[in-house]
């Protein structure tokens, strides 16, 4: 950009003409088409274009629907690349209508003059991942200031940065923050989206959670990293809020149909359940996604990224490879290189569960943790088993620990609460009739959120924790609370369980204290550097018989060079007393109990640490 005008450029493979429309208010005031073309490309030098000019693209083309061409210059199309967008997306029966101007329903893109690339902290792995929907999270707290609740200035408040720090979070996982759009099955319901996964583009961000801007962001980040917390966000790659054929015609569509998205006999592909699938094996789609990731990184400062359905990233005509071009492109980028990198290793397609099948830096949400752990506690035959691997680091899946994110709940499903007072979903407030949402989910009513915890944060992995499971919320039954942007999903502060909260804060501090469950590598039961490393065992203390189905007691007992400690989660609905023998001179010392019961209560996990008798004197 000069001072007397702009460069614009535009990718489309398929469209006969491209313009970049400019606005003075809401009118339409130039019209000019990019009339040089290079390729696939089509630019040209625009003049009385600055910083604050407000545009939109539309694209001429063949209307071709059996052949995935869906041109229509009557449409305003949004820049993929666009940091910035005067207002939100707000779904109207004119998008998806075809030869109907769209300019007074789609929010306008705005120059911006280019930021200095931001100074980043060094690369670490993620201890203890938060995810935190930004609206929701801030929306109803008190102690934040009424402008600034439910957005992202928000987490710049001392109120909340203590609370971050007082559980243990080292790592914040931001729920989407880029523009999205409402299903247009929503506004019927008078309901709209609360979780932000049904995008438009790639880089701009969403303002109805920061009204202020992309600096605001830029600010906070910046703030969060002087507090020494790392920040993620939680992009979706995997398809757009453009959906099936009678969407909305808003960015992507329609510049270039047939390139953007994932096609077979002129038909949407949909791995995704959305209505479209980003064709991410494409080159110029691979690079549209490199260039939108390090805009974030360079831009904003975020450290890394959580990847929603993310085997669509690596599928391929033959199936699903860990080579796959876009993650090849990742790892070779020098910026991301370097980044924080997490999976959720699964989509509906063909081969899309892909559990520890990403590459090898990555890590991946692992939900076998997370129904592992439910069985155990519900008391399903064998369960005992699954989860002496879960907590030993899940060495079926994993090479090392540390690559599996361990949770038990997540945004998705039922809330850690929830899972202990619901044994079905209640959906029915999402206008679907109660079909959307996850069937079966494994729950257990009257459970023990505390055991839950404790076993979330005693085992080997990198826990994660969503926002409001601390203090023991609930969404009433509902799983898939994606359209409730209301007090089903925002976090109640003034009746929040603190006890709760304080639980979850020694948990960590126990964690970080032992250092027996940050070690990056797969407990084995064998002898190494001259002890053993970890053993089982039952209720008696001998070896623990796996072929037991109804075994419900497990003890990990760890025996290091200097001390010896003994992690007891007791499922049974019996009281146990602790029946390791004590070395001469030493006794154990519980250090912790998710219940407060003596030795090991039903229902409870345990740790015991082995002291010298004159310790507790």
């Amino acid at each position: 950009m000069g001072k007397d005008g702009a460069n614009v450029a535009v990718f489309s493979k398929y469209a006969t003409k491209i313009f970049i429309c400019i606005f003075d208010a809401e009118k339409e005031t130039r019209r000019i088409e990019l009339t040089e073309r290079s390729g696939d490309i089509h630019f040209a030098w625009v003049e009385n274009i600055s910083a604050g000019t407000r545009y939109g693209l539309r694209a001429d083309g063949p209307w071709q629907p059996t052949q995935g061409h869906r041109f229509d210059v009557s449409k305003l199309l949004v820049d993929p690349l666009a940091a910035t967008l005067d207002g939100p997306f707000v779904y109207d029966d004119r998008l998806s209508q075809r030869g109907v101007d769209t300019a007074l329903c789609v929010p306008k893109c705005v120059v911006e003059n280019l930021w200095s690339d931001v100074v980043r902290p060094s690369y670490r792995k993620p201890e203890f991942i938060y995810e935190l929907p930004v609206k929701a999270f801030s929306k109803l707290h008190p102690q934040v200031p009424p402008k600034k609740r439910g957005t992202i200035s928000a987490l710049q408040e001392p109120v909340i940065i203590e609370h971050l720090k007082t559980l243990g979070v080292d790592t914040i996982e931001l729920m989407p923050i880029t523009a999205w759009i409402d299903e247009r099955h929503l506004q019927p319901h008078k309901l709209t989206n609360a979780w932000g996964y049904n995008p438009i583009q790639f880089t701009a961000l969403e303002a109805k959670i920061e009204p202020h801007g992309f600096n605001m962001l830029r600010e906070t980040i910046a703030t969060l990293h002087q507090h020494d917390f790392r920040v993620i966000m939680d992009v979706v790659l995997n398809h757009t809020g453009e959906s099936d054929q009678f969407g909305p015609t808003l960015c992507f569509r329609g510049l270039d149909n047939c390139t953007y998205y994932a096609q077979a006999n002129g038909e949407l592909i949909n791995d995704t359940g959305c209505g479209n699938t980003l064709a991410l094996n494409h080159p110029n789609v691979v690079e549209l996604v490199i260039a939108s990731l390090r805009h974030w990184v360079l831009k904003a400062g975020v450290d890394g990224f959580r990847f929603d359905l993310a085997s669509i990233m690596g599928r391929q005509p033959d199936g699903f490879h860990a080579d796959a071009p876009l993650f090849k492109a990742i790892e070779n980028d020098d910026v991301l290189s370097t980044c924080i990198m997490i999976a959720e290793p699964w989509d509906i397609g063909p081969g899309g569960y892909q559990l520890g099948n990403f590459p090898p830096r990555w890590q991946e949400w692992n939900d076998k943790f997370r129904d592992d752990i439910r069985r155990f506690w519900r008391g399903d035959q064998f369960s005992v088993n699954n989860l002496a691997t879960r907590i030993a680091g899940s060495a079926d899946i994993f090479s090392k620990p540390s690559r599996g994110i361990n949770f038990i709940a997540a945004h998705d499903g039922f809330t850690m609460k929830d899972l202990t007072l619901y044994s079905e979903k209640n959906n029915l407030a999402n206008g679907e009739d109660n079909r959307d949402g996850k069937n079966g989910e494994v729950t257990f009513i009257g459970g023990n959120v505390e055991a839950l915890l404790a076993t979330l944060f005693l085992s080997r992995g990198t826990p994660m924790l969503t926002a409001g499971d601390e203090f023991g919320r609930t969404q009433k039954g509902n799983n898939n609370a994606y359209a409730q942007d209301n007090s089903t999903t925002w976090l109640n502060w003034k009746n929040r369980d603190q006890e709760l909260a304080a639980h979850i804060s020694n948990l960590f501090a126990l964690r970080q204290r032992l250092n027996l469950f940050q070690s990056d590598r797969i407990l084995s039961g064998n002898e190494k550097l001259g002890f053993v490393e970890a053993s089982w065992f039952d209720e008696h203390g001998e070896p623990i018989k796996w072929s037991n189905p109804n075994q419900r007691f497990l003890g990990l007992l760890f025996i290091g060079p200097e001390k010896r400690c003994a992690v007891v989660a007791n499922g049974s609905t019996q009281l146990h007393q602790l029946a390791l023998l004590s070395q001469k001179g030493y006794t154990w010392k519980r250090l912790y109990c998710s219940s407060p019961l003596d030795g090991c209560p039903a229902q409870s996990v345990s740790v015991f640490e082995e002291v010298t008798k004159l310790a507790l004197r």
